[in-house]
């Protein structure tokens, strides 16, 4: 890792920092319509329906992290994607388990508490995704 990748006065930091949120953003939308589609219109339980959503969301995610946030498009896609899809999986774990509680323990309403739930993920997800997935 080098120095610069750690540095916060660097501006190339922020400005992928920025980029992440902007793709970040985008599949939170996806993600949050294919979860309310699942759960409200196709009447399929939450957690199935969380799974669902983070389908949709990550390949969305990845293939516009890879050649724009990251700019790690001549590297090899395929190393890429297993580590892109392992970091995802960590981080909706941590989703998932936020998003159980705050439905079966604190009996919130499932799209808030979906909403809630993947965004405590995000510092996880951009950590591993810039040191590892898409680490040069």
């Amino acid at each position: 890792m080098c120095s610069s990748d750690l540095e916060i006065r660097h501006p190339g930091n922020w400005m992928q920092l920025g980029r992440y949120g902007v793709v970040g953003a985008m599949g939170y939308i996806l993600n949050n319509a294919a979860f309310a589609l699942a759960v409200h219109v196709l009447h399929i339980d939450f957690r199935l329906s969380a799974v669902i959503a983070f389908l949709v969301s990550v390949s969305h995610n990845f293939a516009w992290n890879r050649h724009w946030t990251f700019d790690a498009g001549d590297d090899p896609a395929g190393f890429q994607a297993v580590r892109f899809f392992a970091v995802s999986v960590a981080a909706f774990s941590v989703s998932f388990g936020v998003l159980n509680l705050l439905v079966s323990v604190f009996d919130f309403a499932k799209i808030p508490a979906n909403a809630i739930s993947v965004i405590c993920a995000v510092p996880l997800s951009f950590l591993g995704q810039k040191f590892w997935s898409f680490k040069r």
